[in-house]
């Protein structure tokens, strides 16, 4: 795959704001068809396509059972094919670590059902479109899959499980189709807007001293959808925050 993005296919899940949002736009700058989706934000992925040159958006909750495969349907009928999969739609629940009660397993389930379940199904519904264009997955982890922190010990969980995920997926879909990840620290996201102690704690001892923005992890999913030599890495995006910690 080539830094040519005319003619090619994008989906990015979980894309009508943050991460996925500014993904979604920085595939179109560079020329890409792109498939907006969401699981209820209808209305600012609907705006999101209206105003993206040759974009579709399609509503869809990938943690639902043949979802998945519906959405990887409405992709190939509007445009034929897929090239790139962005698995960025994922979900969290925020709990202090030390509190093992409000863990509860109905939250573990909860947050799986997205972050790892939804995403290993939309992976497989993709993954023969993807073979015929020797396609790429990349998969928007976090740091939390590699230190223990995190918003919650299940989120920091599901995506040490996605983390592995990647690697042993990578292992037995090539040659034709790549799979990496990034594993973004702290972004600047609607997520995260009130965050402010944990902003200061990462503006204090990461060496690029600021939390990131969203364009900053786009930039690298870009990046490693056109890196053809490359596949099973799971990228870190913290400027520098795990050195530090």
């Amino acid at each position: 795959m080539s830094d040519d993005w005319n003619d090619h296919v994008v989906l990015v899940t979980g894309s009508t704001s943050g991460i996925g949002e500014a993904t979604a736009l920085a595939f179109s700058e560079r020329g890409a068809k792109v498939v907006f989706n969401s699981a209820r934000s209808v209305e600012a992925g609907e705006a999101l396509a209206k105003r993206t040159p040759n974009s579709l958006y399609v509503q869809s909750d990938i943690s639902v059972t043949g979802e998945p495969e519906r959405l990887i349907e409405k992709v190939l009928q509007h445009f034929g094919k897929l090239d790139v999969l962005v698995n960025n739609a994922g979900t969290t629940k925020v709990i202090p670590h030390h509190d093992l009660a409000a863990a509860s397993v109905e939250v573990w389930r909860e947050i799986f059902e997205v972050n790892v379940f939804g995403t290993w199904a939309l992976s497989v519904a993709a993954m023969k479109a993807l073979q015929e264009t020797h396609g790429t997955i990349i998969n928007v982890s976090s740091v939390a899959g590699l230190r223990p922190t995190g918003s919650s010990i299940p989120y920091a969980s599901s995506k040490a499980a996605l983390n592995h995920m990647t690697v042993l997926l990578a292992k037995v879909v090539g040659p034709n189709v790549r799979v990496n990840a990034v594993a973004p620290g702290l972004i600047d996201t609607p997520w995260t807007e009130d965050w402010d102690v944990i902003r200061g704690f990462v503006e204090q001892i990461a060496p690029l001293k600021r939390s990131g923005k969203p364009v900053d992890v786009a930039q690298v999913v870009v990046a490693l959808a056109g890196a053809s030599y490359v596949t099973g890495q799971v990228v870190a995006i913290d400027g520098g925050l795990t050195l530090a910690s």
